[in-house]
């Protein structure tokens, strides 16, 4: 047990020591540089290489989003659907990842007009980055003209199109056939997403009309919202869910543990969200802006959290701890659309509205009888329109520029997923059968269960 502790001990130290350098690093190159040392890399450079880390490292904190969506998701169906979970929400990274660098980055991004971009199969580094790395130093200038590595962009937009395709995994699970999902997901990642996102972040006409959204309460929240929501239309509620009589069927998380530890992971991968899309690290200003933006993000989470939970009772007749989580992802949905805000009071406020509408539109889908497992359209779609909004209140935006805005994109995701989930019910239908849905989809598809020790006790189902 001593030398188990004596080496973890020194595992630690080891880990600690390479975390202070990696910290320290930048600082040394930014001293050597302003000393106008030999060692020191030039300023131009070192701004280069501190944009390209930042991209990189919030991409990868965003990647870890996907962890949280599989945790919140698993632990929020029963147990007997966990599995297809888990495989949906790797197969989404996985397709996102793919469409996106053979079609959907470059439809956003490239040579883009007022619509759309410029339809080119493949993309990668730029002619000057792959002479440098052939060991033509004098296209260093080119390439440090950039501003950052061509590449790390691509990658920290590319994990933002996954966000988007997960949030549609929740609202839809426990009933929809695998293989039509990746369908969808692959049309959504490859086409809609960055159709919407060319109107915008490339530069097209949303981009010339002023339209205010940071990070993408709308282009990538709402944006899954949509999409869930046109899916949930087609393929309908869960068997049971709601009863002959009018009565609801409580189908409360299988597991609180990892719906909590999903939150969080989403809660920690948003600084990424957020931060990273300062876009730039670069800069005294960039730091700052950088640091009020993750302010605000924690303020306007820790706000609907507690906002959801004040108003869970009158609303359920209980403290509902589900309604409190989904006021961590509605605070920091809704202050997506402007982080950057200096007075950070500002992010409470719009954090709590955020709670609440959120706790409100949970309650409401009850009414007209939308099953959305995770409460993915209050979080992500409500929340989403929400703070594109709010950030006329602080944030400078134009109340109906910001309108058209969320009008256009809504219109133009809805009504092109309904046809999308229409026609792939068609083709290859999206709902499994009745039977492997009484079973769950862990036995009946992937004939693998996330909890085999357990034993499954059968639903009654009034239908």
């Amino acid at each position: 047990m001593t030398s188990i502790r004596k080496r973890g001990t020194k595992v630690a130290g080891i880990a600690l020591l390479a975390a202070a350098f990696l910290v320290a690093l930048p600082a040394v190159a930014l001293a050597d540089a302003g000393a106008g040392g030999s060692a020191g890399l030039p300023r131009e450079e070192l701004q280069f290489i501190l944009n390209t880390f930042a991209f990189l490292i919030w991409g990868a904190l965003v990647m870890w989003m996907c962890a949280g969506f599989t945790m919140l998701e698993s632990g929020a169906v029963r147990t007997k659907n966990a599995s297809m979970i888990c495989l949906k929400n790797i197969g989404i990274y996985s397709i996102a990842g793919l469409a996106y660098y053979f079609i959907g980055y470059n439809l956003m991004y490239v040579d883009v007009g007022s619509v759309i971009g410029s339809f080119q199969f493949l993309y990668g580094p730029s002619d000057a980055e792959i002479g440098l790395l052939d060991g033509a130093v004098e296209n260093l200038a080119d390439v440090v003209g950039n501003g950052y590595a061509v590449m790390s962009d691509w990658f920290f937009q590319m994990v933002f199109v996954a966000t988007a395709a997960s949030i549609v995994s929740g609202a839809i699970a426990e009933r929809i056939k695998m293989w039509a999902f990746f369908a969808f997901t692959l049309i959504l990642t490859a086409f809609i997403y960055p159709i919407v996102g060319a109107w915008f972040w490339g530069g097209g006409w949303l981009a010339e009309e002023g339209f205010v959204d940071f990070a993408g309460s709308t282009i990538v929240h709402s944006t899954g919202g949509w999409a869930a929501l046109a899916g949930l239309i087609i393929i309908g509620p869960r068997l049971g869910k709601y009863r002959r009589d009018g009565t609801v069927k409580a189908t409360p998380p299988s597991n609180v543990l990892l719906v909590t530890l999903g939150v969080l992971i989403l809660w920690l991968g948003w600084f990424g969200f957020n931060g990273g899309s300062q876009l730039a690290l670069g800069s005294a200003a960039d730091a700052v802006a950088m640091s009020n933006v993750l302010v605000n993000t924690n303020l306007a989470a820790a706000a609907g959290v507690v906002a959801a939970l004040a108003v869970s009772r009158p609303i359920f007749g209980r403290m509902d701890l589900f309604a409190g989580l989904n006021g961590a992802l509605a605070g920091l949905v809704s202050i997506t659309a402007a982080p950057d805000l200096t007075d950070h009071w500002w992010s409470v406020i719009i954090g709590a509205i955020g709670g609440v509408i959120c706790t409100l539109a949970i309650k409401g889908l009850e009414k007209i009888k939308i099953d959305d497992v995770v409460g993915a359209i209050p979080a992500h779609l409500v929340c989403g329109i929400w703070g594109t909004l709010a950030a006329c209140i602080a944030g400078g935006a134009k109340f109906h520029v910001q309108l058209i805005g969320i009008l256009a994109i809504g219109a133009f995701v809805f009504v092109t997923s309904l046809i999308v989930w229409k026609l792939l019910d068609m083709a290859m239908g999206l709902r499994v059968s009745t039977e492997a849905e009484r079973l769950g989809q862990d036995t009946a598809e992937l004939g693998i269960e996330t909890y085999p020790e357990f034993v499954l006790m059968p639903e009654e189902f009034d239908d």
